[in-house]
């Protein structure tokens, strides 16, 4: 797993969180991959991911990659100790290729999407949106499937 310290004890926090609080996530078996300053990546087995053909369930591609890029948002803010609610507001889904294994979606920053504008617009507002990208990678490193979201983050209270 490459981490950053800072990074590390949040995360699996935050997956722990996941895992008990969103009975999903606990079913695919959803574990922490690897997660640093800029990206955040969980994977999860293939065996209960499996759909009618034996490779894996689009939903469960779905969903990884939703969680992961909720994940990506939720540690960052977390990590600068901002109590917000974090919602998915919009996400489209690509599905390019099968699955045969034991699956991971790597969540990153859309590449117009940054954390100091972010910040700045959750402090002067209280709310703030980013996009993320999200890919599964499958054979060859081709992706299997992608997803493009908008998170929203709301200061509670």
């Amino acid at each position: 797993m490459s981490t950053t310290d800072d990074a590390t004890p949040h995360a699996q926090q935050l997956i722990q969180f996941i895992r008990d609080e969103i009975p999903l996530a606990h079913a695919m078996d959803l574990q922490l991959a690897d997660c640093d300053d800029a990206s955040l990546s969980l994977r999860a087995p293939l065996a209960p991911n499996v759909n009618d053909k034996g490779c894996a369930f689009g939903g469960s591609l779905v969903s990884l990659m939703t969680l992961s890029g909720w994940a990506l948002v939720e540690l960052a803010l977390r990590r600068r100790g901002h109590d917000c609610d974090v919602f998915v507001a919009e996400s489209s889904v690509r599905y390019l290729a099968p699955l045969w294994q034991d699956f991971r979606s790597e969540a990153r920053l859309a590449v117009d999407a940054g954390w100091d504008t972010f910040f700045n617009t959750l402090g002067a507002r209280g709310k703030a949106r980013i996009g993320v990208d999200c890919v599964v990678p499958g054979e060859h490193g081709k992706p299997a499937c992608t997803l493009s979201a908008r998170f929203v983050a709301k200061r509670r209270g």
